[in-house]
């Protein structure tokens, strides 16, 4: 089954406050669905809007996990309005995800972003690593940016901050950028068409993380 998906230029305000108000309201297996592997590793790559609610996000994140990374993705797999699922990063509670990222020694969070032109906002507090992770995919001819005020993700409740040391990383890829990754970024059978872009993205990313 083909599952649209909107793609909204601007976030709206959330429907939900937190998991437990979604919880209450959408039905797992139905509405929204939790992905996880753990592993040996005290890293953990992580799409907390993942599915159909900030498309792409999920297939990339548990792509750059690969098999010794951990990966956690929360995914909304309604047939429309998978945006109503959307719970702001520093919201972000769902109970198996806190469990694993609070084990973690370092966390990257991979999200969507609205704009069409091609870019990826690197953001959060461990400034080491986005140094490291700016120079792989400017080397790999993605265009980077940095301290975006809109998307700085260095609130300490920020769930790529939750991990042992208080300091992660967040990703957020342009509707543009994720475009080229998939032969379509609107349905899941779309997204399982990966383009070379997807391969060379999640290598840069791997390059500095794995």
């Amino acid at each position: 089954m083909l599952v649209k998906t909107t793609i909204s230029m601007q976030r709206m305000k959330d429907t939900y406050a937190n998991f437990r108000a979604l919880a209450r309201s959408e039905k797992r297996g139905k509405d929204f669905g939790v992905r996880r592997r753990r592993c040996a590793s005290t890293t953990v790559v992580v799409a907390p809007h993942g599915g159909g609610i900030e498309p792409g996000t999920s297939e990339i994140a548990d792509a750059i996990a690969g098999a010794n990374l951990c990966f956690y993705a929360f995914e909304g797999i309604r047939t429309t309005q998978n945006s109503k699922l959307h719970i702001t990063s520093t919201n972000f509670d769902e109970p198996r995800c806190l469990a694993l990222v609070r084990k973690s020694d370092q966390v990257i969070t991979i999200h969507g972003e609205g704009s069409k032109q091609n870019f990826v906002i690197l953001g959060g507090r461990d400034k080491a690593t986005i140094q490291r992770l700016r120079e792989s995919l400017e080397g790999q001819g993605f265009c980077v940016k940095l301290d975006n005020p809109r998307l700085p993700g260095c609130d300490l409740g920020n769930i790529c901050n939750r991990g042992t040391q208080g300091a992660g990383v967040q990703m957020e890829l342009s509707i543009g950028v994720r475009r080229t990754f998939f032969r379509s970024l609107k349905t899941r059978v779309g997204r399982q068409v990966k383009k070379q872009e997807f391969f060379d993205f999640v290598a840069a990313v791997r390059r500095v993380i794995a």
